[in-house]
């Protein structure tokens, strides 16, 4: 498949205003493209795209888990640039760190309504476009698609459920001269990753069980430049750290000892017990 040039096209980025979606709208910016930001707050996405560029960047308050406004979305970029090429579906949030057992219900479904179906909502607003335009997808997963995700469930699931979303229709849009990358994010240093983890002192000690090379972070930056750089190059995949790509290759034959390691190990189950002791206590999801 040829490459993808971005000079003169129009993306949407949704979950723009900060951290990884906002690097990457001033990323796709800087090589030529106009930019939509779509972000809950309407002020906070205006200011961002006033922050990117006067005329080649603008703001929209879309909610993921609200098929209109992603509708609108899709009409305001046709409207304000004249044609929708990329979407970036990064819009996402995580919970603090619980067993299922424990977990509220309801925080379990708005993570799945956000980072599932609202992924799916967002493909399904800017579908036509992208396949009348052979233009390009990206949608942001993590390595919880393909780690053990215990202790975070429902993100994981999302997660999972998005990587198999972008595997599958990445097939079913060659034939339209469409493409898709499924983007694969270890620990950002954005502020959802701060909240989730350091400000967790549960999840900081889980995630100090990974090896040290595997818990390093990068910068939203570093993961926007990713995004770009396959955009352009229509890549089916994206890794960030870079040494995920490998545990993601061996993942069949490093879960199941990873997964029966988890269970024999005292210091996880520990963890694990610690987590089930969160039942009753507040949840709250963070963007």
């Amino acid at each position: 498949m040829a490459t993808f040039e971005l000079s003169g096209k129009t993306a949407l980025v949704t979950g723009a205003a900060r951290g990884i979606g906002f690097a990457t709208a001033r990323a796709l910016v800087a090589r030529g493209a106009s930019v939509l930001i779509a972000d809950l707050d309407a002020e906070k996405a205006a200011a961002a795209a006033a922050q990117i560029h006067d005329t080649r960047a603008a703001g929209i308050a879309a909610d993921v888990t609200d098929r209109g406004a992603l509708q609108r979305a899709v009409a305001t970029a046709l409207d304000r640039f004249g044609s929708l090429d990329v979407l970036v579906a990064n819009a996402g949030i995580a919970s603090r760190p619980a067993t299922l057992r424990a977990m509220p219900p309801e925080t379990v479904e708005r993570i799945l309504d956000t980072n599932l179906l609202g992924v799916w909502r967002s493909v399904d607003a800017a579908l036509p476009e992208i396949v009348a335009r052979k233009g390009h997808i990206v949608l942001i997963s993590s390595i919880y698609a393909f780690i053990n995700g215990v202790g975070t469930i429902p993100y994981a699931m999302s997660k999972a459920a998005v990587e198999q979303l972008g595997r599958a229709l990445r097939l079913e849009l060659v034939l339209h001269g469409a493409s898709v990358s499924v983007a694969y994010f270890g620990f950002i240093d954005t502020e959802m990753v701060h909240r989730a983890i350091d400000q967790d002192a549960l999840a900081t000690e889980m995630i100090g069980t990974f090896p040290a090379p595997l818990r390093k972070r990068v910068s939203p930056d570093v993961a926007a430049a990713a995004i770009v750089a396959g955009i352009e190059r229509r890549s089916p995949r994206i890794f960030r750290p870079r040494r995920w790509a490998a545990v993601s290759v061996l993942r069949g034959i490093v879960n199941p000892l990873t997964d029966m390691q988890l269970e024999r190990d005292a210091r996880s189950q520990g963890l694990t017990r610690q987590l089930d002791e969160r039942a009753g206590e507040d949840q709250p999801t963070t963007a």
